[in-house]
């Protein structure tokens, strides 16, 4: 098999799964985020994409029912044995939440039943289905991922991998960023570093835009070479065994602007703050605050955005960023041992500059630990 983690932990998982299950008054819990299924078991597929659920009963039973390309897939990726897996028909004019009523039945459930809303594992189409199928559902969504926000000492030292993967990419990028330098090729050599690296894929494209697309947070397709006076701003993740640890930097080609220099200052001094913000037991939005204080005293308000970052985990596509999020009032305590990503992004779109800085923090039990091993200067080439 090809289990990450330990018997022993996985066993743990599940026992804290189910004793959170019963504190809900629940009789199972229906889990389509594949985020759940990879936590709780192992199981490690992007077969999420179409109908497939995994079942955990009050009992503590956990069964998993999908379709047939899954089941080698759930043999050697998860601590799942053949009579956990269940494969549902697929022919003309079938319908998977039939199957899986069927099988709450054969497991004896039927008191309340919680399931997974808010996730990509299951679409507003295949969510019509199940609560036709079986109505008087309860969302549960945050039951599993609200139990994933704090690592293990086994998943930290994921993180740690993943971050050195990510350290690795920037230095790759590094190594080719020019004036003209295609954007393919530094994309290409950052990916490459992961890979070598040992790593996989990410939760969502590497991010890459120059010129005025450096203004932008989101991949977008098409690519140019940079100009001998440009900005290259770059987000991405180093990825282990699906966790990540995401960053972000923005990077000079040629005369470094006063714009840019008094940017890049603050988004070192919002970082720093943030960092100071957090603590184990303090509210999510104090980090928001820290970040939103500094970039309006430096004049930036219109610049800045509505969150600073966001937790990081072992995530799926379509996106890396986890729950939860740092955006203003969120009251949600942080705790020791959860892993955040820290985004300092500034767009300004008046003068058509941008800077950013962003990396992966772990939370201690007094303050927060960079997993970066590069520093917070401006990058110039």
């Amino acid at each position: 098999m090809t289990l990450h983690f330990t018997p022993a932990e996985y066993a743990a998982r599940q026992a804290r799964a189910t004793e959170a299950l019963q504190a809900e008054g629940l009789d199972a819990i229906l889990m389509f985020a594949p985020e759940s299924h990879f936590w709780i078991s192992g199981y490690d597929t992007f077969g999420f994409a179409m109908f497939q659920c995994m079942v955990l009963t009050a009992r503590g039973d956990l069964h998993l029912l999908t379709r047939m390309p899954d089941l080698r897939q759930a043999r050697l990726t998860s601590t799942l044995t053949d009579d956990q897996i269940h494969i549902w028909t697929e022919v003309e004019g079938a319908n998977p939440a039939d199957d899986l009523a069927r099988l709450l039945a054969d497991l004896g459930v039927s008191g309340q039943i919680g399931f997974e809303s808010q996730t990509a594992g299951l679409t507003d189409y295949n969510g019509q289905r199940l609560r036709a199928v079986l109505p008087g559902l309860t969302d549960a969504s945050d039951l599993i991922r609200g139990l994933r926000r704090h690592k293990s000492r086994a998943e930290i030292d994921m993180h740690r991998r993943a971050a050195a993967l990510s350290d690795d990419a920037l230095d790759a990028a590094l190594e080719i960023t020019r004036a003209g330098a295609f954007e393919g090729d530094i994309l290409a050599a950052m990916q490459g570093a992961v890979f070598k690296g040992g790593g996989d894929y990410a939760g969502n494209e590497f991010i890459i835009g120059s010129g005025p697309g450096a203004l932008l947070c989101r991949y977008y397709s098409g690519r140019r070479h940079l100009d001998p006076q440009d900005q290259l701003t770059l987000e991405w993740s180093g990825t282990y065994a699906r966790y990540h640890a995401a960053m972000m930097r923005t990077i000079v080609v040629g005369e470094v602007s006063e714009a840019h220099r008094r940017m890049h200052a603050a988004t070192v001094e919002a970082i720093e703050a943030c960092e100071a913000a957090i603590r184990p037991g303090a509210p999510m939005g104090d980090v928001f605050d820290a970040h939103a204080r500094v970039f309006d005293a430096h004049g930036l308000h219109h610049a800045r955005l509505q969150a600073c970052g966001y937790g990081m985990g072992a995530v799926y596509n379509p996106i890396w960023v986890d729950f939860p999020m740092f955006y203003e009032g969120n009251p949600l305590p942080m705790l020791e041992g959860q892993v955040f990503f820290l985004h300092m992004i500034l767009m300004d779109s008046h003068s058509g500059a941008a800077m950013t800085l962003g990396h992966s923090v772990l939370v201690g039990d007094k303050g927060v630990e960079r997993l970066s091993r590069h520093d917070l200067g401006l990058l110039m080439c």
